[in-house]
């Protein structure tokens, strides 16, 4: 019976102080309500400054995340307080010691995906709209968050990256000029006039929807390969993936075109048989005519 008052005691003491403490939880409460409405209102007040000016829409972003963040700390600690008379923000973070050590391991990835993501926002480069290539990812920036940065491949999947992996390993943008260069190889026959295929090449390019007119075409004599000697071309065009898929496709019907009209030929690849001696034909013909 001892345990049993003894539980019964402890059970009544227990709603004394809930009793006792459900005004304060009730203040305490209230205040996180009003700290969501001043977090609002904060990123309302954040939204038109930053409005005014002529930041990127990341740093936007950024910002109001930084106003939100700072507004529910202090509204956080507000209640706390309240709900809580023996807590102290001095003692908190008096308190973290060991624990700050702990949680710090256990989130590590997280802080390092917010940092990252931080500074990624704050460089010049890599802005929503870009379109990128990073680790065989490959396709145009949508979002910027504090822990993530969400891409729409070209292909219409959207991958969701860790700011780390963008901050972490090289990131080709793909679109920083307004032009891109684009390069093809073509061979032709030995025996055709170089000088006047290589005019050909140059002119079939130039005459490309999609190709800078501003920017000259290069076109070089490369190699001498097994069956041809080869030219490289390269052409600047606009930075849009699939616009120079279009430009490079136009390109190579042109020049087939141009070649085709000049009688110069793209040979396929040739293969000679050479043998150590003469291959006894006749005497396979009489062989042949014997056993018929």
């Amino acid at each position: 019976m001892k345990y049993v008052d003894t539980l019964q005691k402890q059970l009544e003491s227990m709603a004394d102080g809930f009793v006792q403490a459900l005004p304060s939880l009730v203040i305490a409460l209230m205040v996180l309500v009003v700290t969501w409405a001043a977090a609002r209102f904060a990123v309302r007040i954040a939204d038109k400054l930053t409005g005014r000016t002529s930041i990127r829409n990341d740093l936007k972003q950024l910002f109001d995340t930084l106003v939100r963040l700072l507004v529910w700390i202090f509204g956080s600690l507000i209640a706390l307080t309240v709900a809580v008379p023996s807590f102290t923000p001095a003692g908190a973070f008096a308190g973290l010691g060991v624990g700050a050590l702990a949680i710090g391991f256990a989130f590590q990835d997280i802080f390092e995906n917010f940092l990252a993501g931080v500074l990624i926002m704050l460089r010049d480069k890599m802005n929503i709209g870009d379109s990128i290539e990073c680790n065989k990812i490959q396709g145009k920036v949508e979002r910027i968050t504090l822990r993530e940065t969400h891409i729409r491949q070209f292909t219409g999947e959207l991958t969701v990256v860790p700011n780390s992996m963008l901050f972490k390993n090289p990131v080709r943008i793909l679109n920083d000029e307004p032009v891109r260069r684009d390069e093809l190889v073509v061979g032709v026959s030995y025996d055709c006039d170089l000088d006047r295929a290589e005019t050909l090449l140059r002119d079939a390019v130039k005459g490309v929807e999609g190709v800078d007119s501003n920017k000259a075409v290069l076109v070089v004599a490369q190699a001498f390969n097994s069956s041809s000697i080869d030219f490289l071309i390269q052409w600047w065009a606009d930075t849009s993936p699939r616009d120079m898929r279009v430009t490079k496709s136009d390109a190579i019907k042109a020049i087939k075109a141009a070649l085709d009209g000049e009688g110069i030929e793209i040979p396929y690849p040739y293969v000679t048989n050479t043998f150590k001696e003469a291959l006894p034909i006749d005497r396979a013909h009489s062989q042949d005519k014997r056993a018929a």
